[in-house]
């Protein structure tokens, strides 16, 4: 029997990794539904190779285009999310939730209900509305499956362990295009060095996170929330190389360690064939990069936003969407070149820590709505802030 999958974001980088997975045996699958927002042409040339009766479509220009370009054949063209019931009979087997940034949690919420598994390649969605995820996976008794590679990582190797037995989590960061840059060079990066990623090929957004090492303190608090460790048990460790992703020590004298090449289509393989014995063919172990590993701990004068970590409250609040949308529109800001590498330091540390904006640690999620207008809020108050 065919596994039925559907892609939320499927011409985004994972999007298309997914596809091209599950290109070369595609007659095991039945793609049920694949989503865009803009990227018709890239959208429209998948479901050709699938076969795809269902779309969506949420510009509402390519909407209107794909619909009249599909009026007279059966594929049905959506809008927006609120359709999933016309689409879903019963569970699917698989769903790839990859729609970049907090626009991705609304889609992932609705389709937990509608999929036996889903894997989540968006850290928006993990660390603001981690609590509405964990609460819907329970409800629907949904299994998920986290695609990022650390997290995958972590995943695999503490899966059918007792998580009181775990004494220590490491993931590891390149350090990214500054690692070894002097903090006075760094201070005056331009936004085409800051893209410039030594090991990963990655969109603009990812790229500038990955330079100010951002990303890292996001997967601490995804690594917390996922796995529902303390903060206390999580650590960073600079490995230039991207071989090993995730290290864990037992309290039974046990260090796991995985690793392999820097290639998303690795979680995202292990994800889709969870359980299942396919094969993927992958490059030889890489005996120098494991004798060579030069694991280090983090110069935090050359990254100080791992500073936020400190402040970061140990369950999911409203305040990882203050950080996480005034990272956003700073990054943007810093991309459009209105503002310097060093003043976007400077705003992100000095806005999250705004008087207004410290009451909402404590205060938890309550629905998408709340998490949404909050997001709007923090980018308006930073452009006014700084344009």
């Amino acid at each position: 029997m065919k596994k039925k999958i559907a892609i939320l974001g499927s011409t985004g980088s994972i999007g298309k990794s997914t596809v091209e997975i599950i290109k070369k045996n595609k007659k095991n699958f039945e793609v049920v539904l694949l989503t865009s927002h803009k990227n018709i042409k890239e959208l429209d040339k998948q479901r050709r190779i699938f076969k795809v009766k269902n779309l969506i479509v949420t510009d509402h220009k390519s909407f209107i285009f794909l619909k009249k370009k599909y009026r007279n054949k059966q594929i049905r063209i959506f809008k927006d999310y609120k359709n999933l019931d016309k689409i879903f009979k019963k569970k699917i087997d698989y769903t790839m939730s990859s729609i970049s940034g907090l626009t991705g949690l609304d889609p992932t919420l609705k389709i937990i209900k509608k999929t036996k598994i889903i894997a989540i390649a968006n850290k928006e969605s993990i660390i603001c509305g981690w609590s509405l995820i964990d609460k819907a996976l329970k409800k629907f008794k949904t299994e998920f499956i986290p695609v990022d590679s650390e997290h995958f990582s972590i995943w695999t190797l503490i899966r059918n362990t007792n998580y009181s037995l775990i004494d220590k989590v490491y993931i590891t960061a390149s350090g990214g295009p500054f690692l070894n840059w002097p903090l006075k060079k760094i201070l005056k990066a331009t936004p085409s060095n800051a893209l410039k990623h030594p090991n990963w090929s990655m969109g603009k957004k990812i790229s500038v996170d990955s330079a100010t090492m951002m990303n890292k303190v996001f997967e601490v608090i995804e690594t917390q929330r996922i796995f529902n460790l303390p903060k206390s048990k999580i650590q960073i460790l600079i490995h230039d190389k991207s071989y090993v992703h995730a290290i864990v020590k037992f309290k039974n004298g046990i260090n796991k360690i995985l690793a392999h090449d820097t290639n998303m289509k690795i979680p995202i393989f292990n994800s889709i064939y969870h359980n299942s014995k396919k094969t993927f063919l992958s490059k030889s172990l890489d005996i120098n990069k494991l004798n060579n590993l030069n694991l280090k701990k983090i110069n935090i004068l050359q990254f100080p936003f791992l500073k936020i970590l400190k402040i970061i409250p140990d369950k999911n609040t409203l305040f990882e969407t203050i950080v996480v949308s005034a990272n956003d529109e700073l990054v943007s800001l810093f991309l459009k070149k209105k503002i310097n590498y060093s003043q976007f330091q400077k705003k992100l540390l000095s806005i999250i820590n705004l008087k207004e904006f410290q009451a909402y640690k404590k205060k938890k999620p309550i629905n998408i709505k709340e998490i949404s207008r909050l997001n709007n809020y923090v980018r308006l108050k930073i452009r006014e802030l700084c344009i």
